[in-house]
């Protein structure tokens, strides 16, 4: 998209283009390139042309989003038509063409058009009413969070929204989004905000803290519910040299939840690490008898799940492995 809408092209040109990608919108099926039409009004490359394909869309657009059940339906151009308004700055009637509707792709537009308009506050109350059980609270959370910050209101943006509208597919990408919008903000400040967002949660902000440099707080999230065993064992490996401690605390931890049947189909080769790690990071720190027997006393006390793992670090502890 940034490079059709920057590439230098005649008016002509452009519109031909245009033809091109909105009959090829219109015919994708899977599909591929069905946001291409929220940038419609970008494509066109100026307002001019944006109002031309807002008059041709509109009137089907209008129908489609009708409160009329006999007359409203599915049309491809809708969000072209939204993109091409406010491209040109045609800002009432965007606003007047989403009243009636619910769905949010189609209501964020007229946000949009008030923040255009430099009415951040409105902006804000309208996707604040926009929320219903069909609408998805982070992508509105992101939105409001977006105005906030334009307006300078960051501490405002980050109490209200960041927590949620920054959420990732990994919690440490959460904890990263978070950290790289909101650089003020210290990171034990973001990490203990989102831990106590998720509770149950907190040994999966393990590797967040690591990341952080905040080890003390990683150990004990990593003892305040599941973490993954090969996420700890790789964090007793990677620091047994230049932070033992920490690095036993981690193998340790990891020892706990392999005995108790955490992790996702681990192999003795898993255990092993684990065990093996943890004793070079204790041996480290000058506790390889008290490392032993600390992994001695967990396979003990610890009614383990599964016989082979406690069998493995039993062996393995015992042999002190280098």
């Amino acid at each position: 998209m940034p490079i059709i809408a920057g590439a230098p092209a005649d008016e002509t040109r452009r519109a031909a283009w245009l033809e091109r990608l909105f009959d090829a919108h219109g015919a994708d099926q899977i599909p591929y390139i069905e946001r291409l039409a929220d940038h419609w009004g970008e494509l066109c490359g100026s307002m001019e042309l944006a109002s031309v394909w807002a008059d041709r869309l509109i009137d089907v657009t209008r129908m489609a989003l009708s409160p009329d059940k006999d007359v409203r339906g599915y049309f491809h151009g809708t969000s072209a038509c939204l993109s091409s308004l406010l491209a040109a700055a045609r800002y009432e009637e965007l606003l007047e063409l989403v009243e009636g509707n619910t769905f949010w792709p189609y209501k964020r537009w007229a946000v949009k058009a008030l923040v255009a308009q430099r009415r951040p506050a409105d902006a804000l109350r309208y996707a604040e009413n926009c929320r219903n059980p069909w609408a998805g609270d982070a992508a509105i959370d992101a939105v409001c969070e977006q105005i906030l910050l334009s307006t300078g209101d960051i501490d405002d943006a980050y109490a209200r929204y960041a927590l949620t509208a920054n959420r990732a597919g990994t919690y440490v990408a959460w904890f990263r989004a978070i950290a790289k919008k909101y650089p003020h903000k210290a990171a034990a400040t973001i990490l203990a905000d989102l831990v106590q967002l998720t509770p149950g949660d907190e040994g999966k902000w393990f590797a967040a803290a690591k990341e952080a440099k905040l080890f003390d707080e990683a150990i004990a999230l990593a003892k305040q519910s599941p973490c993954d065993p090969r996420t700890l064992t790789r964090a007793a490996r990677d620091f047994a040299e230049k932070n033992p401690t920490f690095a036993t605390e981690a193998g340790m931890a990891a020892l706990y939840w392999l005995i108790r049947g955490h992790g996702y189909e681990i192999t003795s080769a898993d255990v092993w690490a684990a065990c093996s790690n943890t004793m070079r990071a204790a041996r480290n720190v000058g506790g390889g008898d008290e490392g032993r027997a600390r992994i001695q006393t967990l396979v003990r006390d610890a009614k383990p799940r599964t016989d082979f793992v406690a069998e493995i670090i039993s062996r393995c502890a015992a042999q002190d492995p280098q």
